[in-house]
């Protein structure tokens, strides 16, 4: 389970978001600008990380507790440090690091395991993705839809127990995107990683029977199954369809 509250100002936008979030698959949609991205950022310990001259400053507020064990210091508003955030997060841009192979990033932060171990880990990661014919290629030498695949790769091949996507699948055509999706949806059940999805495409919800929050103007408007909450634009979809 997820437990947020958080209340942050990025110039004149507030976000305010106070909820828990028990299942296994959330996604959080809404319209561009509602705050999705600052949200997940918040969660990772990304964003308003200390004082800056000329940037954001930490958040007013903030309160972060996964299964328990929270991962902010709420009194100072900092993140604990990232090793105790068991977290992951695949951004809209893949950072990838470009002097390293496919591969390379991949394994990048695996050095627990063996040289064996970690090369297995690799090549299953990029399979559940649909990459494993890239990893030898150089990471600036991908294409967009290829570089959030192994963007993803990399994320899991931690094992987090919470992982965060923002706008995941966004340079993959819909096939493509709907595949993943499910395939990636299985693997977090098996596994037992909450994911938190921010999109503003419906159907990513729809397809997946997720828990839905829905997010405007940094408020959280509701928090239900998909089919509930998104009735109305499920309903603007099947119209434009017929």
């Amino acid at each position: 389970m997820l437990e947020l509250s958080l209340n942050a100002r990025r110039g004149s936008f507030h976000l305010q978001v106070e909820c828990r979030l028990a299942s296994e698959w959330t996604v959080i949609f809404g319209p561009s600008g509602a705050g999705k991205s600052t949200l997940l950022r918040l969660i990772a310990g990304l964003d308003f990380t200390g004082p800056a001259l000329n940037g954001p400053s930490r958040p007013e507020s903030a309160r972060v507790v996964l299964d328990g064990r929270a991962l902010t210091d709420s009194a100072r508003s900092l993140w604990l440090k990232p090793g105790r955030r068991q977290t992951s997060m695949v951004a809209q841009q893949p950072a990838l690091f470009p002097h390293l192979s496919v591969g390379a990033n991949v394994a990048y932060g695996l050095n627990r395991l063996d040289r064996a171990s970690r090369a297995k880990h690799v090549e299953e990661m990029l399979e559940l993705v649909d990459g494993e014919g890239l990893i030898a290629r150089r990471s600036q030498d991908l294409s967009g839809g290829e570089a959030q695949r192994v963007a993803l790769a990399r994320a899991l091949a931690s094992r987090p127990r919470l992982l965060l996507l923002d706008e995941p699948f966004s340079a993959l055509d819909g096939e493509a995107s709907d595949a993943l999706l499910i395939r990636l949806q299985s693997w977090t059940e098996k596994h037992h990683v909450q994911t938190v999805i921010a999109t503003h495409d419906a159907t990513d919800a729809l397809a997946t029977a997720a828990e839905v929050a829905l997010l405007r103007e940094g408020r959280l408007a509701a928090l239900g199954p998909a089919a509930e909450v998104l009735a109305a634009e499920r309903n603007r979809l099947q119209k434009r369809l017929l």
